[in-house]
């Protein structure tokens, strides 16, 4: 490659930002500060069971409990998202030279999902939570995603790993209602991941640009079947338990809940017509997965 080969507009302006402004969560997050009496973690009315009885169920205190669990429940599944995105990202890295910006960004990317996950587990363990994760067969059946998960696949499904999330803390980050660490944990996540979805969005461009008819219905495939087990794995059933409901009704309440469904199509407003206009959604079984993901209202 010659020199202008090896740069690129770009991931050179990513690498430029990640330099002026990047947070260091050990430094500029107060981890010994107490939790504030009587706030939220998270907004109720973005909780899964909000409108239903259960919710109204609840005394004050049990609700904000439940939104503690439930923030907990979805920091983990952020996490594990992240160590699977680590994982595309790395051997993407394998493949490509690294003397170019491109590759220069993404190990810039790596290291931006390192400090995340670190974060979301320390935010978790100074909430006093379980680390709940996707269900057991879930993880292990994640483990066969990043081998498989290339070009227009691997991109799609990093912006349904991170697209709805960022929706979700840009509105929970402003909100006075909720525990500071967790507004604190947003703002750093949302500012860095603004970079990751730039990047993601101009790589699933050129992957779409170059595909073939075959690739085109596997990425469907593959980005619809990891949206649904993402946004389904998101409130794991046993963050009932803390509140005294049966993880199974519980489960079973905030999947037929209608305003829960609405928050998570809110949160694919932004990513799903833009996966729409590129081709990535499909029709058939795949737009079926994405209709039980609920990102398709």
């Amino acid at each position: 490659m010659t020199q202008a080969q090896l740069r690129d507009p770009l991931p050179d302006r990513l690498l430029k930002s990640s330099a002026r402004q990047s947070y260091d969560p050990d430094v500029d997050i107060d981890w010994g500060a107490p939790p504030v009496d009587g706030l939220y973690w998270m907004q109720p009315e973005r909780t899964s069971l909000y409108g239903t009885d259960l919710w109204e169920g609840l005394t004050p205190a049990q609700q904000v409990e439940l939104t503690k669990h439930e923030v907990a429940s979805i920091a983990s599944v952020g996490l594990w998202f992240e160590i699977l995105l680590m994982e595309i990202l790395l051997r993407d890295v394998y493949r490509n030279d690294p003397r170019t910006d491109r590759t220069h960004y993404a190990l810039t990317e790596i290291a931006d999902e390192c400090r995340h996950s670190t974060m979301f587990g320390k935010a978790i363990g100074t909430f006093g939570a379980p680390a709940y994760g996707p269900r057991p067969h879930i993880h292990k059946l994640a483990r066969i995603f990043p081998p498989i998960a290339r070009g227009a696949a691997a991109y799609a499904s990093i912006l349904i790993g991170e697209e709805p999330v960022d929706r979700w803390q840009r509105d929970m980050m402003k909100d006075e209602r909720i525990q500071p660490l967790v507004r604190m944990v947003s703002r750093i996540h949302v500012l860095e991941e603004a970079r990751h979805v730039t990047f993601a969005r101009a790589e699933l461009e050129k992957s779409v640009a170059r595909m073939s008819r075959a690739e085109r219905l596997w990425s469907q495939t593959l980005t619809a079947q990891g949206a649904f087990i993402m946004m389904r794995s998101l409130v794991h059933p046993d963050v009932y338990k803390a509140v005294g409901i049966d993880p199974q009704v519980g489960r079973r309440t905030a999947l037929g809940n209608p305003n829960y469904r609405a928050t998570i199509a809110w949160m694919g407003e932004k990513v799903m017509p833009y996966l729409e206009e590129q081709g990535m959604v499909g029709g058939g079984a795949n737009r079926k997965a994405w209709r039980a993901s609920f990102l398709l209202g």
